[in-house]
């Protein structure tokens, strides 16, 4: 593709050259119409003259002479020179003078054709392969007729010089114009050319903002805009840094545990320590593949500036009640209890990130189920309330202290016993946040924890439009 320059360039040039052909154009028939009018007129004006001089009262052996002498001065201006101060154009000129059908008076370059057989006034005629324009003129009192003539290609040629002469600036001032816009189109992209010469040499690991003051009203959107670009990618990487940090650190423990439970096995002396050591590492590549699941979620879910999923309305009850029964052979195999208690004719349907439901019921109730003992109840209540939804869940674990339960919610960060890695409740907390929802943690009635969600119900007006769009 051409430069910018380029291309600017050959647009200008062209609008530049249309606008002078129109121009040109226009002007040429301009001028051909004044210069017909302006020797229209000068017919007109000799023929006039003419017949002031064949007005003058003189004796008729006088105006014999001033025929002739008329006639030897249009001699001379056919044998036009230097000599006689005159003008080759005047040559091209030519009259005739009738009386009745007696020629008294022709110029030399007059055609032999009667020319006053026409009306009075101006008439073009094509005579010995010439146009001719000729003017009548009938002089008063008389039967006399003066003609005054002129070859339309004197007129052509005239016209030719002065639409040429009119034009010739501009097309010598073409080759400057087309200079002066190059350098003025160079100049002006400068800025341009600077930025790209800064991001050409920047490091590629440089992703601090551009620096260049001061910049046209244009660049600087470009420059917002990358800028806005470096900082998204710099919160990236920063986001991956942190990620495979805590990979690390968060899989260093549960692998070496494996690779220990691994040699167990493998140097077992009998089938019972052997059996013992494989459901070790059974249950430990079990946690190792929660905790992975955990961190790609939380991963997923980081806050950075671009625009958030398309949304999709479902209906919460039957995710809830999906989700649970997908999580109630880990609590059969516990002999715990779920319980679920909602309205059936309530109106569930809600606008959720696809796959949030499904992730925060998980990790609610499969921190439940870990942290409730053996052969207890773990409820789960959902009401539909005026301001939105509220989802409950209760178990009788150990319960969390009031002085902890703002700590918990942050990565990493256990409570317990049994705690586990850390990141349940903080992938909670960041799907509600994304949904415009609070997150409570209070303590249940039977001393466990009761963590209570609220999610906005949409107005009638955004469900309409969503239901339309799928």
């Amino acid at each position: 593709m051409t430069s910018i320059r380029q291309r600017t360039l050959g647009l200008v040039l062209l609008v530049f050259g249309l606008s002078m052909l129109v121009i040109g154009f226009i002007s040429y028939r301009y001028a051909a119409h004044e210069v017909e009018e302006l020797y229209d007129a000068s017919l007109a004006q000799n023929a006039r003259l003419l017949d002031g001089l064949l007005q003058t009262p003189l004796p008729e052996e006088y105006r014999g002479a001033l025929l002739n002498s008329l006639d030897n001065a249009l001699q001379r201006a056919k044998q036009w020179d230097k000599r006689f101060a005159g003008q080759r154009y005047e040559s091209k000129l030519a009259f005739q003078l009738w009386e009745d059908d007696r020629l008294l008076l022709r110029s030399a370059n007059a055609p032999d054709a009667n020319l006053a057989d026409h009306p009075p006034g101006f008439t073009s005629l094509h005579i010995d392969e010439h146009e001719w324009r000729i003017y009548v003129l009938e002089v008063s009192n008389t039967t006399q007729r003066i003609v005054v003539s002129e070859r339309e290609d004197v007129r052509g040629e005239l016209i030719r010089a002065v639409a040429l002469r009119t034009l010739m600036p501009d097309l010598i001032g073409l080759p400057l114009l087309t200079a002066f816009l190059w350098w003025s189109i160079g100049w002006g992209l400068a800025p341009l050319s600077r930025m790209a010469d800064q991001i050409r040499s920047r490091d590629p690991h440089n992703l601090q903002p551009l620096t260049l003051s001061p910049l046209p009203r244009e660049l600087n959107t470009i420059a917002g805009a990358l800028n806005r670009l470096l900082k998204r990618i710099r919160l990236m990487r920063i986001r991956e840094k942190r990620f495979i940090a805590d990979a690390a650190h968060e899989l260093r423990t549960p692998l070496a545990v494996l690779d220990l439970h691994a040699q167990n096995a493998l140097t077992a002396d009998n089938i019972e320590d052997r059996q013992e050591a494989l459901s070790h590492l059974r249950s430990g590549v079990a946690r190792s593949t929660r905790l992975v699941t955990q961190l790609l979620t939380l991963a997923r879910l980081e806050p950075e500036e671009e625009a958030l999923p398309d949304y999709r309305h479902t209906h919460l009850l039957r995710e809830v009640r999906e989700t649970l029964a997908k999580l109630s052979p880990l609590a059969t195999e516990r002999g715990q209890q779920l319980l679920l208690e909602a309205d059936e004719r309530a109106a569930w349907l809600m606008l959720e990130e696809p796959g949030a439901i499904e992730t925060l019921v998980q990790n609610l109730v499969g921190n439940a189920i870990q942290h409730s003992p053996n052969r207890s109840v773990i409820s789960i209540t959902l009401a539909a309330t005026a301001q939105g939804f509220q989802l409950t869940v209760d178990d009788q674990g150990p319960g969390i202290p009031l002085s902890e339960r703002k700590k918990v919610i942050e990565r990493f960060q256990r409570s317990g016993p049994s705690a586990g890695s850390g990141l349940g409740l903080s992938i909670v907390e960041r799907l509600v946040t994304r949904h415009g929802g609070t997150l409570q943690l209070e303590e249940s009635p039977s001393a466990g924890l009761r963590v209570i969600i609220n999610l906005p119900q949409p107005s009638e007006h955004e469900l309409l439009k969503l239901l339309a769009t799928q």
